[in-house]
């Protein structure tokens, strides 16, 4: 019995960094990331620190729009509207979820397509399913990365991808398609899904599921790619894959922490680079 090699996403994500930062000093004017959020939500608030940080790491100007859970929505398009004619700007990013009050969809669809890093716009999710785009979602994107990075070539391969959220499952079908992937997505009305999952060279997992994805679920020799982030029984940070079980049937797999997460905010970071020199600032 083997035991998977680890993906290691914190390394993965280092060196394509180093590359963005590399790129960025080359560029006569830096690009620009604006960052909207809305409230108090603690795992927001991180997720804020975090983006900013990095954009100060790779040399890429940064603004953080703070708002009071109280915001009224005409206010924050507003604002949004005010960013996307802002020339320092490249990127618009608003954090969800947002209040109950917002309409997700109208402030989605008021940032610019040019600026719209997240690549949630109708726009860009029409391009992203023909192929023809300038932005992808930044964590499907990561997943192809860590796939490239480790040797994985997708071409002809089962890929099961078990979730069909807007933000991962859906484009994350479409990018291993793309990529020449036989695709099966799967869902919470899935039929015999550990005999779907178990027939995956392949298999990425989003369904914010505590360690959902059991080794009996998993073909011997998969590639297993855990997108969840969820929380234990004893409140330690773990996976939708139960990582003690799969990682002696799999192939690679991996971890949470240190897998996809790192690579959410590196492709963050590149989309903005890639908008900036849309824009001709390069």
């Amino acid at each position: 019995m083997s035991v998977a090699k680890i993906i290691d996403g914190k390394k993965i994500a280092a060196e394509i960094r180093a590359d963005i930062a590399a790129e960025v000093a080359a560029m006569k004017t830096a690009p620009g990331l604006a960052v909207i959020i809305v409230g108090e939500n603690p795992a927001s608030q991180v997720y804020v620190r975090n983006k900013h940080k990095a954009c100060g790491e790779a040399g890429i100007y940064s603004e953080v729009h703070e708002l009071p859970e109280a915001t009224a929505q005409d206010e924050l398009l507003a604002l949004i509207d005010r960013l996307n004619t802002d020339d320092k700007i490249d990127g618009i990013l608003v954090q969800l979820p947002l209040p109950k009050h917002i309409s997700e969809s109208a402030v989605i669809e008021r940032i610019s397509p040019k600026k719209d890093v997240d690549a949630f716009h109708t726009v860009n999710v029409g391009r992203i399913m023909l192929g023809d785009y300038d932005f992808l979602p930044c964590t499907p994107a990561g997943v192809m990365e860590l796939l490239a990075h480790s040797g994985i070539d997708v071409c002809g391969k089962n890929c099961v991808v078990v979730g069909r959220s807007n933000i991962v499952g859906k484009p994350m079908a479409m990018l291993l398609l793309h990529a020449n992937g036989t695709v099966t997505v799967c869902h919470s009305k899935t039929k015999n899904l550990a005999e779907v999952t178990r027939s995956a060279d392949i298999l990425v997992v989003a369904i914010g599921r505590a360690k959902f994805i059991t080794g009996d679920m998993v073909g011997e020799g998969a590639v297993v790619i855990d997108v969840g982030m969820d929380r234990d029984e004893n409140g330690k940070l773990c996976g939708d894959v139960d990582f003690d079980s799969v990682s002696k049937v799999a192939s690679y797999i991996t971890p949470v922490p240190g897998g996809v997460g790192p690579m959410t905010i590196t492709m963050l970071l590149k989309n903005t680079v890639r908008s900036a020199k849309n824009a001709g600032k390069a």
